[in-house]
């Protein structure tokens, strides 16, 4: 099977106005419109990284009606008063039941899904949880041609390192050599009654900074 990479790193807040401010409270850099998903009543910001990565911040659309059933992302649970937070990211390959097939955690069904013209396939949960406590990626296959980030608008962002942190470093260490993944991640051990957690170290136009 071919090599798997990293797409995008989200943020998740109750509103997309919270969620923005405090990326960009971190940042220094102004988020970019985004849009709607219709199939999850969820809509958008977004921020290039890279020709083909990005960072999404996401929350309920108050202007969309329900689903009828777990929005990703966990996004369900988020109480009013959540402070926004880096809560997943996403995995890139170019056949996702293979991968989704191969990966010893269970990371959800495969769905199609839309955002304006942009077309793909994604992994989702039927409960809409995050796997593996909170740090195993959802896996996406695009259907359109090009990466979405190479249209974005250049922020000065760029992605210097990934972290995963959790107490069995060796199941999430499985997961990943399962996908094939090429882009570098570090895997650490949380500290004894730390929940799991990701981290993201970027640089700004002021500066490396870290988001998690």
């Amino acid at each position: 099977m071919t090599p798997s990479h990293l797409d995008h790193i989200t943020v998740t807040a109750p509103t997309l106005a919270e969620g923005a401010a405090w990326v960009e409270g971190v940042l220094g850099v102004t988020p970019q419109p985004g849009g709607e998903h219709p199939r999850m009543g969820t809509h958008n910001l977004l921020m290039r990284l890279s020709p083909n990565t990005f960072l999404e911040i996401i929350a309920i659309n108050p202007a969309a009606p329900a689903p009828g059933r777990p929005r990703w992302f966990d996004l369900d649970r988020l109480a009013p008063h959540t402070p926004p937070a880096l809560s997943t990211w996403v995995v890139r390959c170019e056949d996702i039941h293979a991968r989704a097939a191969a990966a010893p955690e269970p990371l959800g069904l495969i769905e199609p899904m839309s955002r304006g013209a942009l077309q793909w396939f994604i992994t989702i949960p039927p409960d809409g949880r995050v796997p593996l406590d909170g740090v195993a990626p959802a896996l996406i296959t695009w259907q359109t041609e090009g990466h979405p980030a190479a249209r974005m608008p250049e922020l000065g962002l760029s992605l210097l390192a990934w972290e995963i942190h959790h107490p069995e470093p060796a199941r999430v260490h499985a997961l990943l050599k399962a996908l094939a993944l090429q882009t570098p991640v570090s895997v650490h051990a949380t500290a004894p009654g730390a929940r799991p957690h990701l981290r993201a170290h970027l640089q700004t136009p002021f500066g490396p900074r870290v988001l998690g």
